[in-house]
């Protein structure tokens, strides 16, 4: 007995090998660029996607424009969820992405919001009372989201009378730091920031209503970097998916 289990024990043990390699083989990391805005969201996707398919999820965050002009220069993102549709229809019109891959995985919403509960009232009134300092916002050129707040304060003709007051984030997660630390009272930020399971989660805030504002409508693409990855299909795929879409829907977003 003795001297055959020591004598199929190497053929085990290689056998045992050849699967983790295949395992491993199968198991691939997708490196992708997010807007700010979706950061909450797509760590919470991140854990689940590696936990159901066994792929790693890299990601980095920054503002919409600047991705484009990163990914322009050669940055290594694979996939990239943008917080618009026009830069991933951009980037598709200049033979960027892998044909096909663009799809809409999220429509954002806008708030008005303060650190301080009670401040912000449910119509947002406390923009046109002017009682405040600062006001923050994305930067406009570059962040989608602060492209929308800009056109909320037009909308309520409000632009010229808060222009002095306004102070503007690289992006909507700095816009946000700018209210959460006390540096502006208020700020347009995205809901998906402070809200969660059907509440906002700290302060106070209005949320504003879609039609002060185009639609943010914010699509995924496949880049060509990432073309050969079964991981980036994976994971575009599983953004598709139900469980993705009910986790979605939770911090705000629309589909």
């Amino acid at each position: 007995m003795t001297t055959r289990v020591s004598r199929f024990a190497p053929t085990c043990l290689a056998s045992l090998i050849a699967l983790l390699a295949l395992g491993s083989a199968h198991a691939d990391e997708v490196q992708v660029a997010v807007a700010a805005n979706f950061t909450a969201p797509i760590q919470a996707i991140a854990a689940d996607f590696k936990k159901d398919t066994g792929h790693t999820l890299v990601a980095a965050y920054g503002a919409t424009g600047q991705f484009y002009t990163q990914i322009k220069n050669g940055a290594p993102f694979e996939v990239f969820l943008s917080a618009d549709d026009s830069t991933p229809q951009k980037l598709e019109s200049e033979g960027d992405i892998v044909k096909g891959s663009r799809f809409t995985y999220a429509i954002g919403t806008l708030a008005l919001w303060s650190a301080k509960e009670g401040y912000v009232d449910a119509k947002g009134q406390v923009l046109a009372n002017n009682h405040y300092q600062h006001l923050s916002i994305a930067n406009p050129k570059t962040a989608p989201y602060g492209l929308a707040a800009t056109q909320v304060l037009a909308g309520l003709g409000l632009t010229d009378k808060v222009k002095a007051k306004i102070v503007e984030g690289q992006n909507i997660t700095q816009a946000y730091q700018f209210v959460s630390t006390g540096n502006a009272e208020i700020g347009f930020v995205a809901l998906s920031q402070i809200y969660k399971d059907g509440k906002v989660t700290s302060g106070s805030a209005w949320i504003v209503p879609a039609d002060l504002h185009d639609p943010i409508k914010q699509d995924a693409v496949i880049l060509n970097k990432g073309k050969d990855n079964p991981a980036a299909q994976a994971l575009v795929d599983y953004l598709k998916g139900p469980k993705a879409a009910a986790l979605i829907k939770s911090y705000g977003y629309q589909r």
